[in-house]
């Protein structure tokens, strides 16, 4: 049976491991988009991607999505 120190140890351990790759992948996206700028415009592409995540978790409700953003398009570019 492990003490309490060394699960405290392997615990952090862990936490370490896993901040070191979400970093790297930080990195890894990051590099992607500077591949990419010349070729796609990036922005576009990150709102674009942005709009699909929420709209896939919207379900039936997409259809309402769409009508508030209709009105709220309208009031903005007024």
């Amino acid at each position: 049976m492990q003490n309490q120190n060394e699960i405290i140890l392997e615990l952090v351990t862990r936490l370490i491991n896993i901040e070191n790759e979400l970093k790297l992948l930080k990195e890894d996206k990051k590099d992607l988009f500077v591949e990419y700028k010349e070729k796609v415009d990036i922005k576009a592409l990150r709102a674009a991607f942005q709009i699909a995540k929420i709209r896939s978790k919207l379900g039936d409700s997409e259809v309402m999505l769409d009508q508030y953003l209709d009105e709220v398009a309208k009031k903005i570019n007024v």
